[in-house]
This record gives C-alpha cells, sequence and structure tokens, in this order.
C-alpha cells in the first residue's frame, strides 16, 4: 500500500498543548498483508467477556467482501461500488476495520519493534486495571503497544475517500488537525505519553495511509526511510491547539530531512505506572486465548509440536467470494522472529502463501479460485517465520 508519514512537534505551555507543527519525511510503497489485517481485528476485543465465534467469523468474511488484494498480486484494493451502495454504518464499519489493521501492519513495517511481555491491547475497551491509569472519559487512542521502549499507544482512523488524488494535497486535513490537537493535549495529559496516529483512506486509488509520529517519541526510533520513492517538502504545517496559552516553554524549531534512530524519552510517572499494569494484563489475554483454542474443535495440526485449531472463512457476504482465510489458534505461545515475517513480507512472491503468525493466534489467506491450501504447506511457511 502508499504510505506517507509526517513527523510534528508539539509546543507546549504551562496549560498544556499549544502548537503543533508538522513535516512530510516522504512517501512510498510499505508491504502490508491482507492476512495481517485480518489477525489484528481478530483480535481487537474485549478481554473480559467471551467472543461470540459466529460475530467474529461474520465480521471477518464482511471486511473480506470489501476488502481486495493478496501480497505478490498487486496492492491493497476496496471495493468502491459495493461500499458506497451499502449503509452508512456498514461504510464506518469497513473503514475502521481497515485503519485498525493497516495501523499494526505499517508500524510492523516501518519499525524494528519489540513487544513487551503482553505485546498489543485493546484501548477501546480498557481492561480494568488499566482504568485506574488512563482517564475514564473524554479522548483514547484505540491501541496500547507493550514495548521494550515503554507503552506506545496508537490511534487509528478509516476513511472512504473519493477525489481522484488518493492522498490530501498539501497540508492535512481538518479532520486530521482537530484529532492531532487532541492528542497531543491527551499526551501531555499523560506524562508526555509516546503515541501516533494513522489515518487510511479507501477509494477507488486502493488503500492509502498517513502516519503521524511525534518528535522525541519511541515511536520514532528506528523508523526505516529505505523504503520512501518521493521525500517530502520542507514546507511544514502548523496550526494553533484550541484555546492556547501565551506563556511558552519550549520553542518549536523548523527541522528538516528524514529521521533515524532518533533516542528513546525517559518513562516517568503515569508512563512507568502504566508499564506495570500492561504487564499485569498478559495473563488476561492468556486466558481469552485459553478459551478461544478450547472452543475450536477441528484441529488443523501442530506447529512446533503445538496443536493448532481453527477453521476457514470465506468473504462470500456479498456473494462470489473472492478470498477465504484460515483463522487459527494456537495451544500455547511460540516465539516469532518478527524480523523475518517482515522480510518474508517485504519480498513474498506471487506463488507464496499471504500469512501472518502473532503469538497463539494465525491468520492465511488465499483465493478462492483453486483449493485450499493443506496444512502441511501452511505450517512450512509458518515456521520460516519462527
Amino acid at each position: 500500500m502508499r504510505a506517507r508519514v509526517w513527523r510534528f512537534t508539539i509546543e507546549k505551555g504551562k496549560a498544556g498543548a499549544e502548537a503543533v507543527q508538522a513535516v512530510e519525511i516522504g512517501q512510498g510503497q510499505l508491504p502490508v498483508s491482507l492476512a495481517a489485517m485480518v489477525n489484528i481485528n481478530a483480535l481487537a476485543c474485549d478481554l473480559r467477556k467471551t467472543v461470540d465465534q459466529r460475530v467474529r467469523d461474520y465480521e471477518i468474511s464482511l471486511l473480506l467482501s470489501y476488502i481486495i488484494g493478496g501480497q505478490g498480486k498487486g496492492p491493497l484494493g476496496v471495493e468502491c461500488s459495493a461500499l458506497d451502495s451499502s449503509a452508512g454504518h456498514i461504510q464506518r464499519f469497513v473503514s475502521e476495520c481497515t485503519g485498525l489493521g493497516v495501523m499494526t501492519a505499517a508500524s510492523e513495517a516501518l519499525f524494528d519493534w519489540k513487544p513487551g511481555a503482553s505485546g498489543l491491547s485493546s484501548f477501546d475497551v480498557l481492561p480494568g486495571k488499566l482504568s485506574g491509569v488512563y482517564a475514564k472519559t473524554g479522548v483514547r487512542p484505540d491501541l496500547l503497544y507493550d514495548l521494550a521502549a515503554g507503552p506506545v499507544a496508537g490511534e487509528a482512523r478509516g476513511r472512504r475517500r473519493r477525489a481522484k488524488k488518493m492522498f490530501p494535497p498539501g497540508k492535512g486535513t481538518p479532520e486530521q488537525r482537530k484529532r492531532l490537537e487532541k492528542l497531543a493535549q491527551w499526551s501531555v495529559d499523560h506524562g508526555d505519553h509516546a503515541y501516533f496516529m494513522s489515518w487510511v483512506w479507501l477509494g477507488a486509488g486502493g488503500v492509502y495511509v498517513d502516519v503521524f509520529l511525534p518528535d522525541g517519541s519511541a515511536a520514532l526510533t528506528g523508523l526505516k526511510t529505505g523504503w520512501i520513492d518521493v521525500p517530502g517538502g520542507a514546507k511544514p504545517w502548523q496550526f494553533r491547539v484550541s484555546r492556547p496559552d501565551p506563556r511558552r516553554v519550549v520553542n518549536v524549531a523548523q527541522q528538516h530531512g528524514h529521521m533515524v534512530d532518533l533516542p528513546h524519552p525517559e518513562i516517568s510517572g503515569e508512563g512507568a505506572a502504566s508499564r506495570e499494569v500492561i504487564s499485569r494484563v498478559g495473563p488476561k489475554a492468556e486466558e481469552a486465548m485459553d478459551r478461544a483454542f478450547s472452543r475450536e474443535e477441528h484441529q488443523l495440526g501442530t506447529l512446533h509440536g503445538v496443536p493448532v485449531r481453527g477453521r476457514w472463512i470465506r468473504g462470500d457476504i456479498l456473494g462470489e467470494a473472492r478470498h477465504e482465510v484460515l483463522l487459527g489458534v494456537l495451544g500455547e505461545r511460540i516465539e516469532v522472529n518478527r524480523r523475518a515475517q517482515r522480510e518474508r513480507l517485504a519480498t513474498l512472491a506471487s506463488d507464496r502463501l499471504d500469512t501472518f503468525l502473532d503469538g497463539r493466534r494465525l491468520t492465511a489467506v488465499c483465493p478462492v479460485d483453486g483449493p485450499p491450501p493443506s496444512w502441511d504447506r501452511i505450517s512450512a511457511e509458518l515456521l520460516e517465520q519462527t
């Protein structure tokens, strides 16, 4: 998919965030697989509740009915005529699910992140133990990444775009500006909590994403720039945050060029507290995966000696399916070589399967114009990532 990356600086006053300056780093093609998008959405659930498999399967089938494409066979695309004919809540569902999946999949391609004990946690439905660390009302980003450098919040947005140019030209949109303002203030209110924002556009041109990264954040460390084929312009996009405080304590300096290997910020205050609490959420996630494993009746095979159960789901809500996805769960967690998985995705040939493995959840997407691949073939390709 096509990505455009921005970096931005927050100007702070005694009352909080005062102004924001954003500079485009550049744009280019990022490898994002359909299997990764499905995997992320299958995990985005409330750990306190029992997941209804019928609902989960239907939602995945619905997403696959609108989103087109697979690695080695061209970029991700959208069934725009069907999307435009759908009810507003269906359009929002498809757009937001795509935005959620792309945010994490794109971050995998942009950074060499190493997840911490609990990896990825849902932020929309905060586990009870996190409610005392983060505000219960107001702005809350969508996902919380538990990384070695500290917790990083991710905000995902997905929108249908009908213009011929998939990226809004020049500066960001008023919606993006408004959300950056709120997230900037959220970060300040939570002890300069690290975060980033992605904004996915769905249209006739395919799936595109704007990624906004704050300077001085753990989210920027190790940013890869080799994929950029069009460097960004040096002219910044500047705007004031609502009700600015004239007493400035940080001056915004114009910066140019690419950012690579910036230092990690110090984690203090609420950041350290949130990380401690997140580490205790891991067992809850494992309990949820245990329940998911016990509910699956069909065993697919084994992976590194670990049993895998699951089922095939077809994207046939709109009629004839283009893809089907294998959604599997492992009996226990196995280590994944993230770097090998990313490198394989970037060089995936047309004769290879689109697979993704994250802890105890695996997905494999294949077209329906042939027989489903055998478990031996799926496991052989997955083992290259572990």
